[in-house]
């Protein structure tokens, strides 16, 4: 800050989306590409948005450890700590357990026939509950910090789905009652079918991907000058798709929807917006399952390869808009985010 008080830098904040193990580590490698290009360290967002494995990318931002030590993690790098290697090398099986014979949320189901919710969160409530294990994440958390306490960085916003309401719930905000880091990193990434929803004060989480793929809207009124969106489940490449890959390619162009709609809101409320996607070259090494752990490595390396030149277009085509006085609004959807919180 200067004597007067004015800013010397530009208000940044950071999105996370979904995406699963591949989803994850395609981030790193994104934000390897944005930190190298800005000379900008994630960690000092002023606002972190996370969801799903999103929020296990924000909670490690805002845990303090730095984007180096998450790619040599993934890596699996003799100078990377111990615990961070093995969490990166223990992802998720490709493939849940068999799940219950009921479905995950009935409620929420009814919900979307209603209209009151989206139709991917009816859906997902549909799903036979799951009964993968998160304990991987609660050691995470407990890692980054003492059990029943919070990450360092306090704008650290972690998004899960009250998976009867469908609302959308943003742990870490201060407009929602405080919970333990472990609670509120289970819960956004409690993808339905995959792992039980998780148990709050009384009501049960779900993924927060079932809103949306990112929940950049929710910065639409923090004033912020320039928001980096990093979303792997987003992309404006699709590529032809066979077997379960097709599955994924319709919740892909769902969640590049939601988010254009998302987007075209930051940028109409005098945001700068820099969107980074998987590319087409990209897609075809993730496949058509995103929780597939043998795919991790080759697409951590895609990422490292694509994002560079990505990440470069994004800033240039950002900066090129912002000194012409204007910036490219997306289409928007009919779906009208809903930024409330609760707990």
């Amino acid at each position: 800050m200067t004597e007067a008080g004015t800013r010397t830098t530009p208000s940044r904040g950071l999105v996370l989306g979904c995406g699963g193990t591949l989803g994850a580590a395609w981030t790193i490698g994104a934000l390897h590409s944005l930190q190298q290009a800005t000379r900008w360290d994630p960690r000092e967002a002023e606002v972190l948005v996370g969801t799903s494995a999103g929020a296990e990318m924000a909670a490690l931002l805002g845990g303090g450890i730095g984007v180096e030590e998450l790619l040599a993690a993934q890596l699996g790098s003799r100078d990377a700590r111990p615990e961070l290697v093995r969490h990166s090398a223990t992802p998720p099986r490709a493939l849940p357990p068999r799940p219950a014979v009921f479905p995950g949320s009935p409620r929420l189901a009814r919900q979307a026939l209603g209209r009151t919710v989206p139709a991917l969160a009816g859906l997902s409530g549909l799903l036979p509950q799951g009964r993968g294990d998160l304990g991987r994440l609660a050691s995470l958390a407990d890692l980054l910090t003492p059990a029943g306490h919070w990450v360092r960085h306090p704008a650290t916003w972690l998004v899960a789905t009250d998976f009867d309401t469908g609302r959308r719930t943003v742990f870490g905000h201060p407009d929602t009652r405080p919970v333990a880091l472990r609670d509120a990193l289970r819960a956004s990434w409690a993808v339905p079918g995959w792992f039980p929803p998780v148990r709050i004060d009384g009501r049960r989480y779900a993924d927060g991907g079932i809103l949306s793929t990112a929940s950049a809207d929710l910065l639409v009124h923090r004033g912020l000058d320039e928001v980096y969106v990093v979303a792997p489940m987003s992309s404006r490449s699709p590529e032809p798709r066979r077997g379960l890959g097709k599955a994924e390619a319709l919740l892909r162009r769902v969640m590049t929807r939601t988010l254009d709609a998302e987007c075209a809101a930051l940028r109409a409320a005098g945001t700068r917006v820099v969107r980074i996607e998987p590319t087409a070259a990209d897609l075809e090494v993730m496949g058509g399952n995103f929780m597939d752990p043998r795919r991790r490595l080759a697409v951590l390396e895609a990422s490292l390869r694509s994002t560079r030149a990505v990440v470069r277009a994004c800033l240039k085509s950002t900066a090129s808009g912002a000194s012409s006085g204007s910036a490219r609004v997306l289409p928007a959807t009919d779906r009208r985010p809903d930024a409330g919180t609760g707990a």
